[in-house]
């Protein structure tokens, strides 16, 4: 870590000779008496008569070094922990506003099923994200939102406080109604490019829908993905009436669900599929993930400038009150 103190405003520092002017000497000191020599010797009064003009240098130095603003710049450390990068793709499509069926939809009949509706998807998505994160504080985590196009809302930290926030903020307004999950994969692989490869990498994608996807988007997925060691996993949650994702019924071939499934099989890097129908199954993905991926990761921390001004500001204030109580006890003894 840096020790280097530096200066926001290092123009201020030619102010620092001003500090100087209680040093000299004013008319009154040079006032001429005809003896004195009879007093005792006030020792007391002779080290405040020394102290105050230290006390006022000292206040003006430390006001003008505050408003040099003085801290520690910013640097990076290296740490060491056990954990993934993972970056999470939450859909924030309309259709993630859509409630998840109850715990005992199975014993409810298949007519009336529609009016026992459950949580919604994004709602519980959103917990279990925030609980996943707090149980993995040695992780990296970033997130990206996307429905019509990906938002990226957190770029990779450590930083429990600033994910927290981000999943948080998904529950803010609806969502728009198209699910475009390529541009989301690709804007996901972009945010591992340029990174020094540390550890295992996890692209999670969180979406009750799919898309039909083009060969070109396809291509660069793949090839993306390979590049950088991604695995992906997807935990889909299945709405009612929607294809389960291992179906084998012909109906649903070209379902846009199956779809992706299917290319997701055929990638050279590692996929898992968790489909969750009820709040229970979305939670136990969630923690299925995090046994998954338990490695050494390597990273660097950004730690933010550190402000020293605080302290000079406190010296100054001090120095003040002492010379405020200096006069208030010349003044007394004057009357």
């Amino acid at each position: 870590m840096s020790s280097v103190l530096t200066f926001e405003h290092a123009w201020v520092l030619t102010l620092l000779p001003l500090a100087l002017l209680p040093l000299l000497r004013r008319r009154r000191d040079t006032l001429a008496f005809p003896s004195v020599a009879w007093l005792p010797t006030d020792r007391v009064g002779r080290v405040i008569g020394w102290l105050w003009p230290v006390f006022a240098v000292l206040a003006l130095a430390s006001s003008i070094l505050a408003l040099a603003q003085p801290g520690r710049p910013q640097t990076q450390v290296q740490r060491t922990g056990r954990g993934a990068e993972i970056l999470v793709l939450l859909d924030r499509s309309r259709s993630m506003d859509d409630h998840m069926l109850p715990a005992n939809w199975r014993e409810i009949d298949p007519t009336v099923l529609i009016h026992h509706r459950g949580r919604q998807k994004a709602e519980v998505a959103r917990e279990l994200l925030s609980q996943f994160v707090a149980q993995r504080p040695d992780d990296r985590f970033s997130l990206l939102y996307f429905s019509n196009r990906p938002l990226t809302v957190v770029p990779f930290t450590q930083h429990d406080a600033v994910m927290q926030a981000g999943i948080a903020a998904g529950g803010t307004g609806r969502g728009l109604a198209s699910t475009e999950v390529g541009p989301a994969l690709i804007a996901g692989i972009a945010e591992f490019e340029q990174r020094a490869y540390s550890g295992s990498r996890i692209m999670l994608l969180v979406s009750d829908g799919g898309a039909n996807l083009d060969d070109d988007i396809m291509q660069r997925i793949r090839v993306g993905l390979l590049r950088n060691r991604i695995a992906l996993y997807w935990i889909y949650l299945r709405s009612y009436n929607s294809p389960t994702i291992d179906t084998t019924d012909e109906r649903w071939e070209n379902a846009p669900a199956i779809a992706l499934h299917r290319f997701f099989q055929s990638l050279q890097t590692p996929y898992r599929a968790y489909q969750a129908e009820e709040p229970q199954d979305l939670a136990r993905a969630v923690a299925d993930v995090g046994r998954q991926q338990n490695l050494p990761l390597d990273f660097l921390e950004q730690i933010p400038r550190q402000d020293y001004s605080r302290h000079f500001i406190a010296f100054a204030a001090f120095s003040c009150a002492l010379l405020l109580l200096y006069r208030s006890m010349l003044m007394r003894s004057w009357q």
